[in-house]
């Protein structure tokens, strides 16, 4: 029974009709997007609370030595690595969403790059399978209504149609849905580490004993460099 509905030929018109036409209609580089996002839909998530473990070590480093003293601890993820160098050099709030609303913007213009790929795939699957379909009626023999030869090509005709349907359906769309659903929850979960890290960065800085000559807090900082526009 099952052999009925597997086809090779159809397969191959429909997922290969659909993943070139794909390729031309939105361009290689946003394919290799699309790629990408892909294989980090099956790995590893953002993991919030490793990420607050790795930066506690910095947030203590900071408390215990000051920001003079202290060294940017970096664990492998961009954004927070670079969050890390500027709580250091810049002891800037206002530096660190500066960066995080770069690197938000980059990685929202690639999901949505991503989704509107498959979003593509999914349009094109039903029109090769459609294709497909017409191919299939191609090959019936003339003359031969009740033949062997005109049964299997209406089967396959239908068969394509049904993985044109399918590829669109239960493939594309779903996985573009789920690269756009996994992109809006990295982006709240990184809100969340930045607002700790802003809370505890601060509380660092304010409970740390502070000698006459020592640097001054990150609420000076930031009120210096505020105060500098006006006084021009």
């Amino acid at each position: 029974m099952l052999e009925n509905w597997f086809d090779p030929e159809a397969i191959a018109i429909v997922l290969c009709g659909t993943l070139a036409a794909t390729m031309l209609r939105c361009g290689l580089a946003d394919s290799r997007i699309a790629l990408v996002a892909l294989r980090r839909l099956f790995g590893a998530r953002f993991d919030p609370a490793k990420a607050k473990a790795e930066l506690a070590l910095q947030v203590r480093e900071i408390a215990d030595d000051g920001f003079l003293r202290a060294e940017p601890r970096h664990f492998g993820d961009p954004e927070f690595d670079r969050l890390s160098d500027l709580i250091i050099t810049q002891r800037s709030i206002q530096s660190l969403h500066g960066a995080h609303r770069t690197f938000a913007a980059a990685r929202l213009a690639h999901a949505q790059t991503a989704t509107r790929v498959f979003e593509s795939a999914a349009e094109l699957a039903p029109v090769f399978g459609l294709a497909g379909t017409l191919v299939a009626l191609a090959q019936a023999p003339a003359g031969a209504p009740q033949g062997g030869g005109l049964v299997g090509a209406i089967a396959m005709a239908v068969v394509t149609t049904l993985y044109g349907l399918i590829a669109a359906n239960f493939i594309f769309a779903p996985l573009g849905n789920a690269i756009a659903r996994k992109s809006r929850r990295e982006e709240s979960d990184r809100e969340e580490v930045l607002a700790w890290l802003e809370d505890s960065v601060r509380r660092a800085d304010v409970a740390r004993p502070r000698p006459a000559a020592d640097t001054p807090s990150i609420e000076e900082v930031q009120a210096d460099a505020e105060a500098e526009p006006a006084a021009a």
